[in-house]
């Protein structure tokens, strides 16, 4: 018995929960640093380096969620603050600030969002993989509709991993 208890102690102290009990938001507070490749029918059609900053804000359930997009010929910052809606299901809004709510789903280290607008679906995620934060968009319409089915396009895709600045 006491053999038993000594290894469980020995475990939970070599493999703290740190990172597992931490929200995902928390999980990736500070500054990353990547490419955006910016593909149009499977094929790369651009890239810009990005950099996305999140913070926590004191009330400890929003996040200000800062992208860069650092292109010399476009350059574009998009200001969002992701919020705690519902803890049991793990849902947050992601908040653009001109009245633009767009809600998020979170399942273990992944963060996903589908949306529709101006006819066009989009799916978004953000993805905690080790030491990279995996931000992808994709973007179709709608092509075919046939027995309770509704088919889309995948024609664009946004994709970035992207590394923590120390």
């Amino acid at each position: 018995m006491l053999k038993t208890s000594y290894i469980l102690i020995v475990i939970l102290l070599a493999f703290p929960f740190d990172g597992i009990s931490q929200a995902f938001p928390d999980r990736v507070v500070g500054t990353w640093t990547g490419v955006l490749k910016i593909y149009k029918g499977g094929t790369i059609r651009d890239s810009v380096a990005i950099r996305v900053t999140v913070k926590k804000d004191p009330s400890g359930n929003a996040w200000p969620w800062k992208t860069e997009y650092l292109s010399e010929k476009l350059p574009m910052t998009k200001d969002y603050t992701l919020r705690m809606f519902d803890a049991n299901t793990k849902t947050y809004h992601l908040d653009e600030g001109d009245g633009v709510v767009l809600i998020e789903h979170l399942f273990e280290n992944k963060m996903y969002s589908v949306f529709e607008t101006s006819d066009i679906l989009l799916t978004s995620s953000y993805e905690l993989r080790n030491d990279q934060l995996i931000f992808e968009v994709t973007s179709g319409k709608k092509l075919t509709a046939a027995k309770d089915v509704v088919n889309y396009s995948v024609t664009n895709l946004q994709r970035a991993v992207l590394k923590r600045i120390p």
